[in-house]
């Protein structure tokens, strides 16, 4: 199979018995390496790499997704970086692609897409027996959701920050995990992936409900009590891990999906 990354580069396999040295900048995707069994060979990570925390604990940090420590991980002597489209900045990544051989990119923007971003990292770093075991249980827990009852089709407005209030837009990988049980995202007039908005009447009048989730803004319970009582629609906490990260988190985020369209 050709391995082609989110920008169309093609990559190859390691050589056998070679021992990859893996800058991962993405949370979701160190966990993924830690699940496909290669987290002795992640020799950096983010702050935000939280999972699996007693593995993760080992891997020294480089910075966060946006602000990452290029010095740092030039001494770290990585042969791949693994990196997203959506959460890391194309100038730092240029700047780390001067000295590092593989820079790997990625976008999920569905949930199936997992099964690719499963395959290619499992054929790049020569695990592809653990990626296809988890290529397997993802279509065990899509088909149980596939399977599950749901409720009407709704308009939900999925809010990440607050101060100002921001959402999502449709061409998300959260508005995407909506859709598979019947939720289309409400979409603000801003073209951006993840518009400000400002709350008002017709806004109000064209959602069902109202989604907080607990990243990257924390919301609590409090707020959604005061919220649902400012607009008079329901409210409700949402795991934004579950929802929005994709990579091996993602099968536990199906099995999410059906609790929230069960209700």
């Amino acid at each position: 199979m050709n391995l082609i990354d989110a920008i169309g580069c093609e990559h190859t396999p390691i050589a056998p018995g070679e021992t990859p040295r893996i800058v991962s900048l993405v949370p979701s995707l160190t966990e993924l390496l830690c699940e496909l069994g290669l987290a002795r060979s992640v020799v950096g990570r983010t702050g935000f790499c939280i999972h699996p925390q007693e593995t993760v604990a080992a891997i020294p940090k480089v910075g966060g997704t946006k602000d990452v420590n290029i010095d740092k991980i030039r001494r770290l002597a990585p042969t791949h970086l693994l990196v997203n489209i959506d959460e890391n900045e194309k100038p730092a990544v240029e700047a780390l692609a001067q000295f590092i051989p593989h820079v790997i990119v990625t976008h999920p923007m569905t949930p199936r897409d997992n099964l690719a971003l499963y395959r290619l990292l499992g054929a790049i770093f020569r695990v592809e027996q653990r990626a296809q075991q988890l290529c397997d249980a993802f279509e065990h827990e899509y088909a149980a959701l596939a399977a599950a009852p749901r409720g009407r089709p709704q308009t939900m407005l999925y809010c990440i920050w607050k101060d100002p209030w921001m959402t999502v837009s449709r061409d998300t990988y959260i508005a995407s995990m909506m859709a598979e049980i019947g939720w289309q995202c409400w979409q603000a007039p801003d073209a951006a992936r993840y518009p400000k908005f400002a709350w008002s009447d017709a806004l109000v009048e064209s959602i069902d409900g109202v989604l907080l989730s607990s990243e990257p803004y924390r919301f609590t319970q409090a707020h959604a009590d005061a919220l649902e009582r400012q607009i008079g629609k329901p409210v409700q906490l949402v795991d934004g891990e579950m929802m929005s990260w994709y990579g091996s988190r993602a099968i536990d985020g199906l099995r999410y999906l059906r609790i929230l369209a069960t209700g």
